[in-house]
């Protein structure tokens, strides 16, 4: 081999590995908290200061060997995608857990592929390189199960039996049905039509949403990740959806008064604002939001 072809692979290693993503990048939020951003490995969950509830919950969870032995062989033949936030308490308890499975299944780790997400208000749920554009990441942690580079199936948040029982099923049925299906339905109709549509035959299924939803925290996470994405009138069309599916919870037109805030829509957030405090009179936010629009914006 030439100096001059060793010359050009050296200088090729050098730009990819200079071009990459920092591996367990720390960054501070908040209060001067540590969290870890981007792509990550177990070393990084080992680490200070996150190695405290990484290790306990690993530790402390009691694999189903039995149902591993049934599994191990077939789950090597996918690849999986984690996303989780080391702030969030679900991700704590959930991914060493994960983990825990896995490694007793002895699953190959280069086909994890775990990746941590921001908590910041510009940024929610959002990793610096992107990882999660267009895979509906609305809950954390989620795990995507992939075989031949096509989605199978999620675990979302958490498992809705066990790892072991949850990760059997979607690798030997088509019947499997994570949580949140029905916020997987909704990012699929919206991904696929406009939001002028959905409104035209928005009372047709609200009352079949209403059946499935767990809960207003559903369909407000959901929207949030579209209003911080800048994914303003998908945004507006989930919250507002998710004010008709709960008109008795403030927090769904606190949330809804948010976005049009944000949107500079201050006669619809003033709207919302006062129908938050018509549910809840004393609500704090929303008086303080009032007194901050009527006098910045002269309403």
């Amino acid at each position: 081999m030439t100096r001059t072809v060793i010359f050009t692979i050296i200088t090729c290693l050098c730009l990819s590995f200079s071009n990459g993503q920092t591996i367990n990048k720390l960054v501070k939020y908040g209060d001067n908290k540590d969290m870890l951003l981007g792509e990550i490995n177990k070393s990084g969950l080992q680490s200070l200061p996150f190695k405290a509830w990484f290790n306990k919950n690993y530790d402390d969870y009691i694999v189903n060997k039995d149902l591993v032995k049934t599994l191990k062989k077939d789950v090597k033949n996918y690849t999986i995608k984690a996303f989780l936030g080391t702030w969030c308490g679900d991700s704590k308890q959930e991914v060493p857990r994960f983990y825990n499975v896995l490694e007793t299944a002895n699953f190959p780790m280069n086909q994890l592929e775990v990746i941590a997400l921001d908590r910041s208000d510009e940024a929610y749920k959002q990793s610096p390189n992107g990882e999660e554009k267009g895979l509906n990441i609305h809950k954390v942690p989620t795990f995507i199960f992939y075989k031949d580079g096509k989605e199978v199936n999620r675990i979302v948040e958490h498992p809705k039996e066990t790892f072991e029982r949850d990760i059997l099923k979607i690798i030997t049925t088509d019947k499997y049905r994570s949580n949140y299906y029905i916020t997987s339905y909704l990012y699929n109709v919206i991904e696929r039509s406009s939001i002028d549509s959905l409104k035209s035959v928005e009372a047709s299924f609200i009352p079949k949403m209403a059946q499935y939803t767990k809960g207003s925290r559903e369909l407000n996470s959901f929207g949030y990740v579209y209003l911080r994405s800048d994914q303003t009138e998908k945004a507006m069309y989930v919250l507002d959806l998710n004010a008709k599916l709960f008109p008795l919870d403030a927090n769904v037109f606190d949330s809804l008064a948010e976005a049009y805030f944000v949107t500079e829509n201050y006669k619809e957030a003033l709207k919302n604002y006062h129908k938050v405090l018509v549910l809840k009179p004393d609500d704090k936010n929303a008086l303080e939001m009032l007194e901050k629009i009527k006098l910045e914006n002269k309403l």
